[in-house]
């Protein structure tokens, strides 16, 4: 892709947008421009409907039965199915469950044993810090001289892949830049040294086409809340290549992992399909806003949300452009669409400060310590009028040094 941008006119941008009417399907607060898709999602409209729904006449009046006469029993791979086609992945290999700590947790402690005799893991040091502590945890459980390494640098990964790495474990785009890895390339390049490859997908399901078929990946995770819109702590996924199926157990062995959960068999008995990936019982009512909430990609064309990302990472970097120099922003984002996510973001001192009087004058983003402001780009709902009227903000606050109010200096526990 050619990374010199297009001048972008946002009013033509919007008149265009082959997207323009799935705005319609999510409840947005007027008044707010939210760029903060990438962190959670909107709220479907349909939701709402869907789990008072469950609530009143599923659990209410139908109480247990819904297990059968809802379906409750098979939401995890009614989600996953959704998900499925989001990602590039074959029916039957992706559920929703858990976390994706957890589910992080089940996968790379698979591919570990499926992959003795070596020792090392493989990740970078500006990977989402759960990824690497899950990592961490599983090492040292495993024993057996497992040990972490991170890269400093995505340049220097390939030149990491030894025939003693047993497993190479990324985040498709990173939480804090919006830097892309080629996940094509990298999972080429681990497979002809014999290495099992784990991608993180939080940043990228939902925001782009993803092919793991076709790229070969052995193992995926990603959660439900940010892109995909399932709501806070929505359940997470995971995807298992076909070819593993079977082959080994993942560690959290409960009753839904089981081949026959109802036969209430007292020794466990994998699943020999994606199944073995569930543990315990699915949280319906989570599960459902979940699943309701993917139903609205349905029709969705996955081509033109990427191609609306694009230029709306690009259309906010030009309007940026015009003052970041002089009030102090550093773009830490690629410019080249190629190497970047649906992100955009800048590193400047008083960065929290900042977000917060963005945020009061309802611009909503966020803050990564130490000094990054991130501003996702989420293509179903934000406009190309909205993303300029961000920018605008953003330099009025600079300008004036709103940001310096007291109010602004007190640190949430959530950033």
């Amino acid at each position: 892709m050619d990374s010199t941008p297009i001048k972008i006119d946002p009013t033509h941008a919007d008149l265009s947008d082959p997207l323009r009417a799935y705005r319609d399907r999510f409840e947005l607060p007027e008044g707010v421009i939210y760029l903060d898709g990438n962190s959670l999602g909107a709220l479907p409209k349909t939701v709402r409907q869907r789990v008072a729904k469950t609530i009143c006449e599923e659990w209410g009046e139908q109480l247990i039965r819904s297990w059968n006469t809802a379906d409750w029993v098979h939401l995890p791979q009614r989600v996953g199915k959704k998900i499925a086609r989001l990602i590039g992945a074959q029916d039957g290999t992706v559920v929703a469950a858990d976390s994706t700590s957890i589910n992080l947790f089940k996968v790379l402690s698979a591919a570990l044993d499926l992959n003795p005799g070596r020792s090392k893991i493989i990740s970078e040091r500006d990977n989402f810090p759960t990824d690497l502590y899950i990592a961490e945890g599983v090492a040292k459980q495993i024993g057996k001289g497992h040990r972490l390494i991170l890269a400093d640098a995505p340049k220097d990964i390939p030149g990491m892949l030894d025939d003693d790495v047993a497993v190479l474990m990324l985040t498709h785009v990173n939480y804090r830049n919006g830097y892309r890895h080629d996940m094509a390339a990298l999972t080429r390049a681990a497979h002809d040294m014999g290495i099992l490859v784990i991608w993180d997908l939080a940043h990228t399901a939902g925001a782009m086409p993803v092919d793991l078929t076709g790229a070969g990946a052995d193992f995926a995770i990603g959660c439900g809340y940010k892109y995909l819109n399932g709501g806070p702590g929505a359940p997470a996924f995971l995807y298992v290549n076909p070819r593993h199926h079977g082959g080994f157990r993942q560690p959290l062995s409960g009753w839904f992992g089981h081949r026959a959960p109802f036969d209430f068999d007292s020794a466990y008995a994998p699943s020999g399909g994606i199944e073995q990936y569930l543990c315990g019982t699915p949280p319906v009512l989570a599960m459902v806003a979940m699943d309701e909430a993917m139903s609205l990609w349905d029709d969705v064309d996955m081509e033109a949300v990427r191609t609306k990302s694009v230029a709306l990472c690009d259309f906010f970097i030009q309007e940026i452009d015009k003052f970041a120099e002089d009030l102090g922003l550093t773009l830490v984002t690629p410019r080249d669409p190629g190497l970047r996510g649906s992100q955009v973001s800048y590193s400047c001192d008083n960065g929290y400060a900042i977000m917060q009087a963005l945020i009061a004058r309802g611009v909503i983003g966020d803050f990564r310590a130490p000094d990054i402001i991130r501003f996702g780009m989420t293509p179903l709902y934000l406009s190309f009028a909205e993303v300029g009227q961000a920018a605008a903000v953003l330099k009025e606050i600079l300008e004036t040094r709103a940001w310096d109010a007291p109010e602004y200096q007190v640190r949430g526990a959530v950033t």
